[in-house]
């Protein structure tokens, strides 16, 4: 696994030894920073389900100014701070701990993002949570970029604020493009 552009492209990641996290392909990387960029100009970026930090690091290397990186799994976390170490990332911080302790954490320090990246364990319906927590704890910015890799059939109930703007199928999985209209 690569960085794909921007400031480390082609620069290697490490991926976690464990079973219990699958990292987004690199040409699925490129596809989604495609949708949504390509390039960007600052911003702060949550990557709730991190696994090896991938997809914040991308947007870290296309010019976003703030990363928090969130996994629970301890091999994960580990490949985290490995990355960001690697690289040597400035305003990255890595959190070991489950996704609502990590809302919650961010709320409470008053962190509010711009982009947020979302790659759960497939099928577990965690997503329609997560979005409305965001919502209803004002974490987001105005125009707000959320990206959700999930299998292809699952479906999100209608959040207000949130707006599906794009769907793109690859495989079982569907990368879903939500902007938050504040």
């Amino acid at each position: 696994m690569r960085v794909i552009a921007g400031k480390y492209k082609k620069r290697q990641l490490k991926v976690p030894k464990s079973q219990l996290t699958r990292p987004t392909t690199d040409k699925n990387k490129e596809n989604l920073f495609n949708m949504i960029g390509p390039y960007f100009q600052g911003g702060t970026v949550l990557d709730l389900f991190g696994g090896s930090g991938g997809l914040g690091i991308e947007a870290i290397s296309r010019g976003c100014d703030t990363l928090y990186s969130v996994d629970h799994q301890y091999e994960a976390f580990k490949t985290i701070k490995e990355n960001f170490s690697l690289l040597k990332l400035e305003n990255c911080f890595p959190l070991k701990m489950d996704y609502k302790k990590a809302l919650k954490y961010l709320y409470e320090k008053g962190i509010k993002f711009d982009y947020v990246f979302l790659d759960p364990p497939y099928g577990k319906g965690l997503v329609d949570d997560i979005l409305q927590y965001l919502v209803d704890h004002q974490m987001l910015n105005p125009q707000a970029c959320i990206v959700v890799e999930e299998l292809k059939e699952v479906e999100f109930k209608e959040i207000e604020g949130i707006e599906l703007n794009k769907r793109k199928k690859y495989g079982i999985t569907t990368l879903n493009i939500f902007y938050y209209e504040d």
